[in-house]
């Protein structure tokens, strides 16, 4: 293994960084290690995003070894900042490594990190192992597809995990839902390759949840922000353009703005759940024109004779995902979209965490037509694909399948939250209100960080009126927030 050290020693760093010694009681001896192995990773031409629509499958060149893998010949240089720990004299070395896949890291270990950093009543089913293991695994999120893994893991000196962070190396902006393809236009107008990139998040997935997961305990605050400096690290080493942590939890997002991450907002339209004992219970927080064209958007449903199902756990069999599959492949063709996850993506996850998994189904005489694909979180529910059978034209059925049948769901499993996705105005007068979402992008380059950090001055600005915007549009009666 070649190693490649991130200095933790030394005030020169740490300032650079905007960080202070004193607010590290931690020895660290951060490396970044990596196998002397060739990884590819596919690059897509510069014109892409002037050219015609994509195919379904990315052929493009690839790199140099040099330009994205850390040599054999780099050697690890010992840094280390010792203070002692608040128990005991102890000094703590925490050693950062990145892996090329989420095999390389045990289940246990991920997802001990990933439910801490979440907390027990907040679990969040996306950044469990089974479910990032279920995108590479099915070749859905793969270097062949843009995605090259370089997940991060933290150890002490007992080797025992203590933090992870879900990290790709990619050569495209797709499949992320927080739009950087006019940065990437502009980078290349100043001069520079855009591509490759480092994101930290959920491939194909815009659900908020923890982004860099560390376990609880007395040093929680010192592996976070030793996790987010390794990987601004790794950005400079790897000399990609930039690095971007899209959908954290506020709190994350608050605290490595302070290390240098630019702050960007987004907006979203969630449900939330007011202590309902039924739907009917919630429409009566609705102003009356509301309550009344929701009523008949779900009767419009039932005179069309369809039946709909929530499934769970081992209710779902292979055919519906076979089914399911369809749908989602009629909807990413109707809209000219990408298929990002494959056949076996389904099955796989069905299989390996089918009780986290909530699939509406509709059925026309026992034929399936529709469904719509949610995951179960510790307080929300988390809506993901949806649709429908080819040629087949069922009238409100897409809003009964995602939004009705998922409030009707949380409020059965006391859920506070549902998430039913990105953009969609049109979920407001559905009880979804906007809510704000949340990324961080970490620029190397000082001209071209100044100058995103001048339009996100001026977008979360625009970003922030628009929430307040649609907040005044809430369906809901006066005085119900």
């Amino acid at each position: 293994m070649a190693a490649l050290a991130i200095q933790a020693h030394g005030h020169g760093l740490l300032q650079r960084h905007g960080f202070s010694c004193s607010h590290l009681p931690l020895h660290m001896n951060l490396s970044l290690a990596y196998p002397s192995t060739l990884r590819k990773c596919p690059v897509i031409p510069t014109a892409l995003f002037w050219g015609e629509r994509r195919s379904s499958k990315r052929v493009t060149p690839r790199p140099n070894r040099e330009q994205f893998v850390i040599s054999a010949e780099q050697v690890s240089q010992q840094a280390k900042q010792e203070t002692a720990r608040e128990s005991d004299a102890s000094p703590l070395t925490l050693t950062v490594s990145v892996v090329s896949s989420i095999s390389l890291v045990s289940a246990e270990a991920w997802d001990l990190c990933a439910l801490e950093a979440a907390g027990p009543e907040a679990v969040n089913p996306f950044v469990s192992h089974a479910f990032l293991s279920s995108l590479e695994d099915s070749k859905s999120a793969v270097a062949e597809e843009g995605w090259l893994p370089q997940h991060l893991v933290a150890r002490d000196a007992s080797n025992e995990v203590l933090g992870v962070v879900p990290l790709y190396l990619k050569s495209h902006s797709y499949g992320e839902y927080v739009f950087d393809h006019a940065w990437a236009n502009a980078f290349f107008r100043y001069g520079g390759k855009y591509y490759p990139k480092l994101q930290c998040c959920v491939p194909f997935t815009p659900a908020t949840g923890p982004r860099i997961l560390v376990r609880t305990g007395s040093f929680r605050e010192q592996v976070f922000d030793g996790l987010a400096k390794c990987m601004q690290q790794l950005t400079d080493q790897m000399k990609a353009s930039s690095l971007h942590i899209t959908f954290p939890e506020r709190q994350e997002w608050e605290r490595v703005a302070k290390m240098g991450y630019l702050q960007r907002m987004g907006v979203q339209y969630h449900w939330k759940n007011r202590n309902y004992s039924s739907f009917d219970d919630f429409l009566m927080d609705l102003k009356q024109s509301k309550r009344k064209n929701i009523r008949q958007e779900r009767k419009k449903v039932v005179a069309q004779n369809l039946t709909l199902k929530r499934l769970r756990g081992d209710d779902i069999k292979p055919h519906h995902w076979d089914a399911f599959y369809t749908f989602y492949r009629n909807t990413t063709d109707n809209k000219w979209g990408q298929a990002y996850l494959t056949r076996e993506f389904f099955h796989l996850m069905g299989e390996r965490m089918g009780d986290r998994v909530l699939l509406v189904v509709a059925e026309d005489k026992g034929d399936l037509v529709a469904g719509a694909l949610n995951l179960i979180g510790g307080d929300t529910l988390f809506g993901r694909n949806w649709g429908c059978k080819e040629y087949a034209h069922y009238h409100a059925l897409h809003f009964e399948a995602c939004y009705y049948q998922a409030i009707e769901a949380a409020i059965e499993m006391k859920l506070q939250t549902v998430e039913a996705g990105a953009q969609g105005e049109h979920k407001i007068q559905r009880g979804y209100l906007p809510t704000a979402t949340y990324s961080a992008h970490y620029l190397p380059d000082p001209d071209f960080h100044d100058a995103i950090e001048s339009f996100l001055l001026r977008e979360n600005v625009q970003t922030k009126m628009a929430l307040q915007y649609l907040q005044e549009a809430s369906p809901f009666k006066d005085g119900i927030l």
